[in-house]
């Protein structure tokens, strides 16, 4: 099979592992940074485990150093782990990490465009190197520049985007090639409370189309809003799994911050 009908099989979750019925598994998964001396010895993911349902959105939630980017560089293949196991779309990230790849797409924190390019030039771009269709890339583009606000700004140079708009172009080049499975690092970081929300309900939409979200947020108000279940993590250690209403409930909370406190006496906003 060509990689281009993989690709198509891939966007329609086609060749997800049968073996595994879940989106995303994590299996005591740690992530260990050794330097000269013992003392020197981070663990970054310190032996979590948790599984992700396809079509759902699952938050990971944690202040800055808790493992969140740590975890998703491991799972996209950038990072090996120290010890554990984790399978993408059925498949091992150690042995089967080539058709990982034409499973996932991945919004990082920093931005992955080419700044000296205007957005549809960013996308067609992204999508002839994913092997997308030259009208598929165009019908994807002009519905996501138009649900996204990025229309009108759509032939300026990204480099005069702002912060918020280049996160929303991030997410679109992550879209582009349709994958079932999606990496959303921290994605409405430096936007405003309308570009956000405006975020918020293009990532809800995903639903719609049964794809896997696994998000990476500080904002407790988005996790709320969007996740259907969040993974509470801190000092790379497993602290808390659920939805978030039965997770308020449970501690007797006000919301997912409260949770937070009540566990590990520090705010997820600490350390911003």
């Amino acid at each position: 099979m060509s990689k281009s009908e993989n690709m198509k099989r891939a966007s329609k979750g086609l060749i997800f592992g049968s073996d595994n019925p879940y989106a995303i598994e994590v299996k005591n998964l740690r992530k260990i940074y050794k330097g000269r001396k013992v003392i020197e010895e981070v663990k970054a993911v310190d032996g979590i485990s948790f599984f992700i349902n396809k079509g759902e959105i699952f938050g990971l939630l944690g202040p800055n150093g808790a493992g969140k980017t740590t975890t998703i560089n491991i799972l996209c293949g950038l990072l090996n782990q120290t010890e554990g196991d984790a399978f993408v779309g059925g498949y091992n990230i150690k042995k089967d990490l080539s058709k990982i790849k034409e499973l996932i797409g991945v919004c990082p924190q920093q931005a992955s465009v080419y700044q000296y390019l205007n957005a549809k030039e960013n996308i067609k771009l992204f999508g002839n190197l994913h092997l997308v269709k030259k009208d598929i890339i165009n019908e994807r583009m002009e519905k996501f520049l138009e649900l996204l606000g990025l229309a009108k700004a759509s032939n300026r140079a990204a480099k005069k985007y702002s912060g918020g708009m280049l996160r929303q172009l991030n997410l679109i080049v992550a879209l582009i090639s349709d994958p079932p499975i999606l990496f959303l690092d921290e994605p409405t970081v430096g936007m405003d409370a309308r570009v956000r929300r405006t975020t918020w309900e293009f990532i809800n939409s995903l639903k719609n189309t049964n794809k896997t979200v696994l998000l990476t947020t500080h904002y407790i108000e988005e996790a709320e809003a969007l996740c259907d279940r969040v993974a509470i993590i801190d000092f790379g250690k497993l602290v808390a799994l659920g939805p978030p209403k039965e997770l308020i409930e449970k501690h007797n909370a006000k919301d997912l911050e409260g949770v937070f406190l009540k566990i590990t006496g520090r705010r997820i906003m600490e350390g911003i």
